[in-house]
């Protein structure tokens, strides 16, 4: 039964290091510029939106360039965030090891 109690120590720790992964995550903040500055798109580390911003004279473009523009900025901050929560999960996970899989 030492194997199990070991075992259970280790997913405790595992436990404890994904909730701290979390909460990194949830304060760490990704800032995303696009049209030239025109717009800003900042997420956490989940990919929630936490603030967007829209200059005032870039609204008074085309409305198909400003789409353009807030789609791309918020993929390219979906993509960023999503690259940081996949690493920093993986550390928070790692060498953790089931037996026998």
């Amino acid at each position: 039964m030492a194997g199990v109690g070991k075992l259970l120590k280790q997913a405790q720790k595992m436990q404890k290091g994904i909730a701290d992964a979390q909460q990194r995550l949830a304060d760490e903040r990704i800032e995303v510029s696009h049209g030239g500055g025109a717009i800003k798109v900042v997420v956490d580390g989940h990919g929630r939106v936490q603030a967007l911003t829209i200059h005032p004279e870039f609204l008074k473009e085309d409305p198909s360039v400003v789409e353009t523009s807030l789609v791309a900025a918020l993929q390219e901050a979906s993509v960023q965030a999503r690259s940081l929560h996949e690493a920093t999960m993986s550390k928070a996970t790692a060498g953790f090891q089931l037996p026998g899989l």
